[in-house]
């Protein structure tokens, strides 16, 4: 039988990446990691439906922001040891098999299951972005890294939007349905058009896991990359949090227009393939001090205007895209970071990093809400300044090389 297998070193010695295969990766992570967020917007239809009380309905989002987490730690690692493509289609498999779950599911605690599940497979994301810089050759490592990200980050901030207007054409239900229809296409679609990736295994499961703690220790890279981009996630999840409480009970928008202003991230994607552009031409601290100073004001500009105004709202409007970009920009910046370190460890790398400022993000959010809910707006504006004058203050003892 004769089969098409590419070895590591056939991707090390690749002269780059054709443009329908940045697409194509760029498509799925966006699509895939979009299953994080479809519940965010739909939390109250579901409970709801399935009888849960408010607190229980939190857990909708907490649960599968858990599973993420769990597979960026557990799962995502094994791309060093196993074939990338037959992970990748196994783990969309279980994330197909959780949507239709979720969509059927009779009561609230077999949804909750399928939630843990959906976040659990959506690590995919993550494996197929250090994917593509094995296809990639070095000069263009930035720039692919750059517009895979784009696509992913575009698949976050589509979700909430595209979420409120599948449920109000036909029902949250069809949300998930829709999905597993979609993400059962691109299953097929991957099986067919990657190209194998084989790495060379040096250590089992159980060490591989073990490394993690290792590979933290020994990479002080991947310790200020992190902290960084925690920070700075942690602000954009505060904001994303807290901000369509203040639209609704401040300009009195409805849940169509809140919809709406979610789209206007959408913009702050296009930092994405510029930071890696850049970042292949050595800009790369310049750019991370630069991200961390325009996030920084994007909130102290929303915190000096707290009013009602026509001027508040486009402010608003404005920090919304500013915060945006400089959170997009800084994370190519930081996994182009780390993905310069060796590719051996890529994927435990890549699972460390996303895992930690993942955890910063639910850390941002959190915060986001005890803060509005105890003092309203201004404090929370104030923590979201804070946040990213921390990275800046860390990042002033980062040596430029």
């Amino acid at each position: 039988m004769q089969k098409s297998v590419f070895k590591e070193s056939v991707f090390k010695e690749s002269k780059g990446i054709s443009r329908w295969m940045m697409l194509l990766l760029a498509s799925a992570c966006g699509l895939i990691v979009a299953n994080l967020y479809y519940a965010q917007t739909l939390v109250g239809p579901i409970g709801a439906a399935m009888g849960l009380s408010s607190a229980a309905a939190g857990l909708i989002v907490t649960l599968t922001q858990i599973g993420y987490v769990a597979g960026l730690l557990f799962i995502v690692p094994l791309s060093d040891i196993i074939e990338n493509r037959r992970l990748a289609v196994v783990a969309l498999a279980v994330v197909v098999c959780a949507l239709l779950t979720a969509t059927f599911a009779p009561n609230g605690a077999l949804f909750l299951i399928a939630s843990l599940f959906i976040g659990l497979g959506s690590v995919v994301a993550q494996i197929l972005v250090p994917y593509a810089t094995y296809l990639a050759a070095e000069e263009q490592r930035g720039r692919v890294v750059g517009n895979v990200m784009s696509g992913l980050l575009l698949g976050i901030m589509f979700a909430r939007p595209v979420a409120s207007l599948v449920t109000s054409l036909w029902g949250w239900q069809a949300v998930f349905s829709l999905s597993a229809v979609i993400t059962t296409l691109l299953i097929i679609l991957l099986s067919r058009a990657l190209p194998e990736r084989k790495p060379s295994p040096t250590v089992n499961y159980g060490k591989l896991i073990f490394s993690l703690g290792v590979l933290f220790k020994q990479t002080p890279v991947l310790r200020r990359r992190a902290f960084y981009q925690a920070c700075l996630f942690g602000a954009f999840s505060l904001f994303w949090t807290t901000a369509p409480l203040r639209l609704a009970h401040d300009f009195g928008m409805s849940q169509q227009g809140i919809a709406l202003f979610a789209l206007v991230g959408v913009g702050g994607a296009v930092a994405a393939p510029i930071a890696g552009k850049l970042a292949d031409k050595g800009w790369t601290h310049l750019l991370t001090g630069l991200a961390m100073v325009i996030a920084a004001l994007s909130f102290l500009l929303i915190y000096l205007f707290q009013d009602h105004s026509m001027v508040a709202l486009v402010i608003l409007f404005i920090s919304a895209i500013t915060l945006d970009m400089a959170v997009s920009g800084n994370l190519v910046l930081g996994q182009r970071a780390i993905y310069s370190l060796g590719s051996e460890a890529r994927g435990r790398l890549n699972g460390l990093f996303m895992s930690i400022f993942f955890i910063g993000g639910a850390v941002g959010s959190s915060l986001g809400g005890w803060a509005y809910a105890y003092s309203g707006w201004s404090f929370t504006a104030l923590i979201g300044t804070v946040l990213p004058l921390l990275s800046l203050l860390y990042f002033f003892t980062e040596k430029k090389h």
